[in-house]
């Protein structure tokens, strides 16, 4: 069993899918996609995955936390950069840009 509420990307989705079908891995709980918002339409097909919307950061903590951080730094959101508090690997934060 594979369950994924991490990041999108870090499964290939695609192999994830034909794994499913062949019931080389049994099952598979989803939070996260590939290229997400989109997701592979052959999750679809099988019928042991459980996909669920995004929703991680549901609660009220971190959605209290990331007011605060786009009320500090409305510039970024405002223009669409990452913030200062980014961690995202790739991000603008991280590559010392803003």
């Amino acid at each position: 069993m594979i369950v994924n509420a991490a990041r999108g990307g870090i499964i290939d989705d695609a192999a994830l899918v034909q794994a499913l079908k062949e019931r080389r891995i049994a099952a598979a709980g989803l939070d996260v996609f590939e290229g997400e918002p989109k997701f592979n339409p052959g999750f679809l097909e099988v019928d042991n995955v459980a996909l669920v919307p995004h929703i991680g950061s549901a609660t009220r903590a971190t959605r209290t936390a990331m007011a605060m951080l786009s009320e500090q730094e409305p510039e970024c959101s405002a223009v669409g950069q990452a913030s200062a508090q980014s961690a995202e690997p790739g991000s603008l934060a991280e590559s010392g840009r803003r």
